[in-house]
């Protein structure tokens, strides 16, 4: 099996400034993915969060290299803990009950993993990784929405002007065999004043698609907006 000279491993310059420009690409490519999609943390943060993680693994490395003495894995489960906390700032729940962030959340935990990889030098662990992170944020997400468009589970936001088109509404809806598993009045107000808004999740029936019920929906006499959330 073939391995690296031992001073891509060692504490040296060489190797300090290797594992850091590395964490720099790698965080930014994942950054980049992020960034590009609006997301709350984009290339700078994934940046930061890659090469802060490298920097400390470096740092407990050198404390045992040049001290003889600590645990090589006590800073990196610091760091696991702490960027915990840093990705819950960028989980959102909306007003419409629409949960944003989870994703960029578990993208900047795993660079942080990544940096640590890269900081004890595990450069074949830390490039395969980056390679799974990305793909996992630019090409799965098609095969999840193709999925999902298959699927008869359907969640929506939906606004009516009065109490009578709300009960209109749902005797419609279970005219078309739907089934209810969850419906609640949301707390938003509606943009017609005596409106409500209401969140309503179902199984459709296998003879329609969510384009088609969300189409369905929105001719309604009383609706004013249908979203799949």
């Amino acid at each position: 099996m073939y391995t690296l000279p031992d001073y891509f491993y060692d504490i040296n310059l060489f190797s300090t400034a290797l594992r850091l420009v590395l964490a720099v690409v790698f965080g930014g490519i994942i950054g980049l993915e992020r960034g590009a999609n609006r997301h709350p943390a984009g290339f700078r943060t994934h940046i930061l969060v890659c090469v802060g993680a490298t920097l400390a693994m470096l740092t407990n490395e050198y404390i045992c290299q040049i001290y003889g003495t600590g645990d090589p894995a006590r800073l990196g489960a610091q760091v696991i803990t702490g960027v915990g906390f840093l990705g819950v700032g960028t989980i959102l729940v909306t007003g419409r009950h629409k949960i944003k962030g989870l994703t960029t959340a578990a993208g900047l935990w795993a660079s942080a993993c990544l940096g640590l990889a890269l900081g004890i030098g595990f450069y074949s662990g830390a490039v395969i990784a980056a390679v799974v992170i990305f793909i996992s944020l630019s090409l799965l997400p098609k095969v999840e929405n193709h999925f999902y468009r298959r699927s008869r589970a359907i969640d929506l936001y939906i606004e009516v002007d009065s109490v009578e088109h709300f009960r209109s509404f749902i005797q419609h809806v279970r005219t078309v065999d739907a089934a209810f598993y969850e419906t609640h009045l949301s707390q938003d107000n509606p943009v017609t004043e005596g409106g409500i808004a209401f969140h309503l999740s179902m199984i459709l029936p296998k003879n329609m698609d969510h384009s088609q019920a969300i189409d369905e929906f929105s001719h309604l006499e009383g609706v004013y907006l249908v979203e799949e959330i």
